[in-house]
């Protein structure tokens, strides 16, 4: 099968570099209103224009997402007691 010269589709598997709105917000697991929210707060970059279009660049939303806070609140307590610990029981 050939192809057009002017395909612009990416191999499978391939992510493109410039994400829409709606992408962006996917590709960093929020919704587009937490997003826009996000951008405004200057916790993810802002877009960039390709002709008429909006897009914002995947790697600088890498950045800003390995920039994000962690919630440490979540990790499970280290005294927690576990009856595997206790090769001497049997």
């Amino acid at each position: 099968m050939t192809t057009a010269a002017n395909d612009n589709r990416l191999p499978f598997g391939m992510t493109p570099r410039g994400l829409s709105r709606v992408a962006a917000a996917a590709y960093v697991g929020v919704g587009a209103t937490l997003f826009d929210q996000m951008v405004g707060q200057g916790a993810m970059p802002c877009p960039r224009k390709a002709g008429g279009r909006i897009l914002w660049d995947r790697c600088e939303l890498d950045d800003a997402f390995e920039a994000l806070p962690r919630d440490d609140t979540r990790l499970p307590s280290v005294q927690t007691a576990n009856p595997w610990d206790d090769t001497d029981a049997a």
